[in-house]
């Protein structure tokens, strides 16, 4: 049975992470990836024009796939704790479960000089660095968070910890507790906060 564009889309995007994540950039080729997903190089560019549309196409799957969802918990009623807590763990379960995400779009963005890709990267982080300055403002204004510490200061140190969980992904081969490091980050920004 033959797969719909959408799927062939879907695998191709993920072929490219898991060869990032398990192989490294330098590994990503046409070639590679063909053989990861089963086909020809030139059926690859039947469903995409070049590696850098599938890379615009990962960086709209960023948006919809995190970025909505952070965006939705950082303008909840909830209390601040809770949405601080629930944005750390949603940042970092999707990192998580798109492994390469984040060394394919700082390495294409730095190295390829791709002025549009980035142009995207830097509206994604700083969205989430506004989120999260957001998340921690509420914070103080329910009178849970010391008003000593600058919102933007926060929000640029929160923004290191997702790249911190990349480095340890690549240093330790994938072999991160998800939810053991979020805590301890967690327990540090609460410190911190407090």
């Amino acid at each position: 049975m033959r797969k719909s564009t959408k799927i062939r889309k879907e695998e191709i995007k993920a072929a490219v992470l898991d060869i990032i994540s398990s192989e490294g950039l330098y590994r990503l080729s046409t070639r590679n990836l063909a053989e990861k997903v089963g086909l020809s190089e030139g059926t690859i560019f039947r469903h995409f024009k070049s590696k850098k549309d599938i890379f615009y196409s990962i960086m709209e799957d960023i948006r919809s796939g995190l970025q909505d969802p952070l965006r939705q918990i950082a303008l909840d009623t909830k209390p601040a704790e809770d949405r601080l807590r629930e944005f750390l763990f949603t940042h970092i379960r999707f990192l998580h479960e798109h492994k390469g995400i984040t060394i394919l779009l700082f390495s294409e963005a730095a190295h390829m000089n791709d002025t549009k890709l980035k142009l995207q990267l830097q509206e994604i982080l700083m969205e989430q660095k506004l989120l999260a300055a957001k998340i921690i403002h509420d914070g103080k204004a329910e009178g849970k968070w010391s008003r000593d510490l600058r919102d933007e200061d926060i929000a640029t140190l929160y923004a290191g910890i997702p790249l911190s969980f990349n480095v340890e992904l690549v240093l330790t081969k994938n072999k991160v507790d998800v939810d053991a490091f979020c805590k301890n980050m967690l327990s540090l920004l609460y410190r911190l906060l407090r």
